[in-house]
């Protein structure tokens, strides 16, 4: 185990953390709120003293990487910077439970969007941004990030590429040029191009630049926190409409977009994935519309719901512009099966992402046919292109994983009595990244009422999720810390 680089690495992601503490700060200073902006001078104080004393201790790391390396640095980064973030919060008193804080950052960086805050808006203003803002900073990943602003892939060892598949949601993760950093400069600047244009669309709107911002930044992370507290139920259908079509255009796989940027139109819209999700995404839009088409004045009304609840749950975004926990349980069933699957990989979404679904369909299928005939030898192919034996097996024991854990976060937080509906939802947002669920944590409730180890247990499901399991789960497996032979 290479302990000096995986220190070196996170004692620049505490430094990149003090930078994104300057915007909220700056907010605090100017809104003339001391006890706020001192919370954030401590935390970066904090920031500064662990980091610096880590790169003193790391500086002289030999750029040498492993898999496992990759993945415990992964993993470590995400837990660090969701405690450090949640300081600002204990500190200035307005979330004083550590555990408490712990979740609603977790839920930020994860683009989770599960709060425990009973009211946003009695937020500060500089706390408010930070709370969105973290969305915008988990949504891509701070390591990703951190590869696009720092020559990393200078040593020559690729290990760049192992931490860019650790971080990113899929089962397949690939280069778009030939060096790493390109390609995390691209992404940032689709993200970051993407997130300006909702923005302004939003202004346009009539939000001020501040909801806008925070709304943007919200929904291109797919996060889910509001800067109201019936999060879209009051906005315009202007608004409503604009989020709709970016939650969904943030569910696509950003290599799609590189694509159109390139002018491979033809690579674009032949994409397998994309092509899945559309059908799922449509299909769902159309029966929820008609399921709920009594309850609204106008099937105009029906459909803009149904169209921003699918939106929302498929990309995990986690907004709500009705109360779909009163819709019927047809209407319910459906978000829920869409809770599971999730975005596209590759995206800023969350779940258990539609290539691992249309790789499962095909493993089936290809089951099927060995079945009757034994003799015969078939391959699976995505896009034209031949899906190796590991990725199919990766995906099985992912599949694997993630039913265990969500039982056994189940039977966990079931201790707290809450009910069944209740329970299974949580576990689902949080495991998904979703954020509210059903019942006791739907669109108008929270968490705050589950314990401490519940909490605990949801935000490391949040964590889970958002890595894809396995830089989280590695953490806690002996042999991971054993060096090599």
């Amino acid at each position: 185990m290479n302990y000096k680089l995986i220190g070196k690495i996170l004692s620049f992601i505490l430094f990149i953390e003090i930078g994104l503490l300057v915007p909220p700060l700056l907010i605090s200073a100017v809104s003339g709120d001391t006890n706020v902006t001192f919370s954030f001078l401590k935390t970066i104080a904090l920031l500064a003293a662990a980091g610096g004393l880590l790169y003193i201790l790391t500086r002289k790391s030999t750029p040498r990487m492993y898999a496992k390396e990759a993945l415990v640095t992964t993993g470590l980064s995400w837990i660090i910077m969701s405690f450090f973030g949640c300081l600002p919060f204990v500190f200035s008193g307005v979330i004083p439970h550590l555990a408490d804080a712990f979740f609603e950052v977790a839920s930020g960086f994860t683009t989770t969007g599960a709060s425990i805050l009973s009211s946003v808006e009695d937020l500060p203003r500089a706390l408010l941004f930070w709370h969105s803002f973290s969305h915008w900073i988990g949504g891509m990943g701070v390591l990703v990030f951190l590869m696009a602003i720092l020559p990393l892939s200078n040593t020559g060892n690729g290990y760049t590429l192992r931490i860019l598949r650790a971080e990113s949601p899929g089962p397949v993760v690939g280069k778009l040029t030939p060096k790493m950093s390109s390609t995390a400069q691209i992404l940032y600047l689709i993200y970051f191009g993407l997130t300006m244009l909702d923005a302004v669309l939003l202004k346009c709107g009539g939000l001020s630049w501040f909801d806008a911002f925070c709304l943007a930044f919200g929904t291109a992370a797919t996060g889910g926190f509001g800067v109201v507290n019936d999060s879209f139920m009051s906005y315009s259908p202007y608004i409503i409409n604009v989020t709709t079509v970016f939650m969904f255009i943030f569910s696509i796989n950003f290599s799609l977009y590189y694509l159109l940027l390139m002018k491979q139109f033809k690579a674009f819209f032949k994409d397998e994935e994309k092509r899945l999700f559309l059908i799922i995404v449509g299909a769902s839009i159309a029966l929820i519309t008609w399921n709920i088409l009594g309850m609204y004045s106008s099937w105009n009304e029906a459909l803009r719901h149904a169209a921003f609840q699918v939106a929302t749950v498929t990309s995990t975004s986690g907004f709500a512009s009705a109360d779909f926990d009163q819709w019927p349980a047809f209407s319910k069933t459906i978000l829920l099966c869409l809770m599971c699957m999730g975005a596209c990989a590759g995206s800023t979404g969350g779940g258990f992402k539609v290539s691992r679904i249309l790789l499962l369909m095909r493993n089936a299928k290809r089951n099927i046919k060995q079945y009757q005939h034994p003799q015969g030898v078939e391959v699976i192919k995505m896009n034209g292109q031949r899906i190796d034996e590991q990725t199919i097996a990766s995906t099985n024991v992912y599949l694997s994983v993630y039913v265990a854990i969500a039982i056994a976060s189940l039977l966990v937080i079931s201790l707290d009595g809450f009910s069944t509906e209740t329970n299974i939802s949580a576990v689902i947002a949080c495991l998904n990244n979703i954020g509210p669920g059903f019942a006791a944590v739907g669109p108008t409730a929270n968490y705050a009422g589950y314990s401490v180890l519940s909490k605990i247990i949801l935000s490391f499901d949040m964590l889970l999720g958002r890595l894809e399991i396995l830089p989280i789960l590695v953490l806690f497996v002996p042999r991971t810390w054993k060096k090599h032979s």
